[in-house]
């Protein structure tokens, strides 16, 4: 079983920055897939940026050139460094983790309010 904490949301103007963070717990971190995924109200909810075991990227459009992901394996813990925050990037963030046997977990959210 993995337990994922995420932190680091909150209100910020647009233009901002945040950085969120997702600490893992009961599995070999530096195995797992890691992604960030958001949710607005009612919206489906989508795909971030995404990062695997070797470092391999992916980012959504909507994202690419403002945020970028990160790993430490060694602090079993994965970022998302927003920047240049937009309204429309107010969600509640998600981090999950996708094991080499296609097990996934969720983190319970935080919550992104960027104010206009």
């Amino acid at each position: 079983q993995v337990q994922l904490v995420e932190s680091g949301g909150g209100l910020v103007q647009a233009g901002g920055s945040l950085r969120l963070s997702c600490a893992a717990s009961g599995s070999i971190f530096s195995r797992n897939t890691m992604g960030w995924y958001r949710q607005a109200p009612g919206k489906q909810r989508d795909l971030v940026a995404r990062i695997t075991s070797g470092g391999s990227t992916y980012y959504a459009d909507s994202v690419k050139g403002r945020f970028t992901i990160s790993r430490d394996n060694a602090r079993n813990t994965v970022y998302l460094q927003m920047n240049n925050l937009k309204p429309e990037d107010t969600a509640v963030y998600y981090c999950r983790c996708t094991t080499p046997t296609l097990n996934s977990y969720w983190g319970q959210g935080t919550q992104v309010t960027v104010s206009s």
